[in-house]
């Protein structure tokens, strides 16, 4: 959309299609996609294989028996 709130010759959609097929100055290229999901994925891994802090157990226990009628 423009500042007047009509709508604009390309949607959100367009651009991504634009930026999939390796348009050039149109987003980033398949590979740097690629590259960048296995990073993400490999961050991800790394992050969930870690332990749930005891803060955070706690806290959760702590909201569980609060829910839970007395």
């Amino acid at each position: 959309m423009n500042d007047d709130g009509k709508a604009t010759g390309s949607s959100p959609g367009d651009r991504a299609a634009g930026a999939r097929s390796g348009a050039p100055g149109r987003g980033l290229s398949d590979q740097t996609q690629k590259r960048i999901g296995l990073h993400l994925r490999a961050m991800y891994d790394t992050i969930v294989q870690q332990p749930v802090p005891d803060r955070f157990r706690d806290l959760i226990d702590r909201l569980d028996a609060s829910d839970r009628p007395s």
